[in-house]
Order: structure tokens, then C-alpha cells, then sequence
């Protein structure tokens, strides 16, 4: 837990606090555009700096904290929190995501009756006429 005055890389210390789970993760996405530091979009070896905001696009969630301490080393979580102010949305609750419906692997090709089950779980429900709703004339 090396304290260090002046700046560091942004992809370090990303890492270093536990935003990303690796260092080449924190790399890849600064590369991306996924991370912005002040607005803008950064390279990996960009400074970051005490007092600078910190945006961070990932897995699936975005993350805006404000540099308090700057480090090197990855430190462990509790005082992970303490480097960095957080000004996150909170996270979406986990009921609200729709489960995907997953066939076993080597079921083999789904047959017709799988296939409907499927449509109607996404709520695609076609029909017999090809794609347009029931009732509706051949031209629309």
C-alpha cells in the first residue's frame, strides 16, 4: 500500500482499487474508450491525480468515483473504498433483468414445439402467417 504523492497511471490504479478485476482488463478498457478521466476519454498510461473524476464503463455497469489517495499496488477492499469517493448510480436490482431461456448443450436442433416455446417466452409469438400478426391482411 504505497501512498504516493504526484499521479499515477490511470489503468494502474483502476485496477489497483478494484474497479476491474485485472490490470489487463483495466488496460483493454481505457483502449476502448470505456474510461474517462475529467470528461475525457484516456490512454492507459494517462496521470491521474488526486481530486480527479473517474468514469469507468464495466461489466455491464457504469462507475463514476472521485480520486481521495492515489496507489500502485492492489490493496485490499476495505481500503480500496477509502482511495476514492463514489458517485455511482446504484446498480439495477437483479429481478428487473429478464432470464434468457437456455437449451442444454448437445440437445441437439430445437424442434418445431421447442422453437414456439422459445418465441413465446421472448414474446415474439409469430403465428402462422409468416411473420405478421394474427388477422392482419398478406400486405402488411
Amino acid at each position: 500500500m504505497a501512498a504516493d504523492e504526484g499521479a499515477v497511471r490511470v489503468d494502474t490504479w483502476v485496477w489497483s482499487v478494484r474497479l476491474t478485476k485485472t490490470r489487463s482488463q483495466a488496460a483493454a478498457a481505457c483502449r476502448a474508450g470505456h474510461v474517462k478521466v475529467n470528461g475525457a476519454q484516456v490512454k492507459p498510461a494517462q496521470a491521474v491525480k488526486a481530486g480527479d473524476r473517474v468514469r469507468v464503463f464495466h461489466a455491464g455497469r457504469e462507475r463514476i468515483v472521485e480520486v481521495k489517495r492515489l496507489v500502485r499496488k492492489r490493496v485490499g477492499p476495505p481500503v480500496a473504498v477509502e482511495c476514492y469517493v463514489d458517485h455511482s448510480p446504484p446498480p439495477p436490482p437483479r429481478e428487473s433483468v429478464a432470464a434468457v431461456p437456455v437449451r442444454d448443450r448437445g440437445a441437439g436442433r430445437p424442434t418445431k414445439r421447442d422453437r414456439r416455446e422459445l418465441e413465446r417466452l421472448r414474446g415474439l409469438e409469430l403465428g402462422l402467417n409468416g411473420g405478421r400478426p394474427r388477422g392482419a391482411p398478406p400486405g402488411t
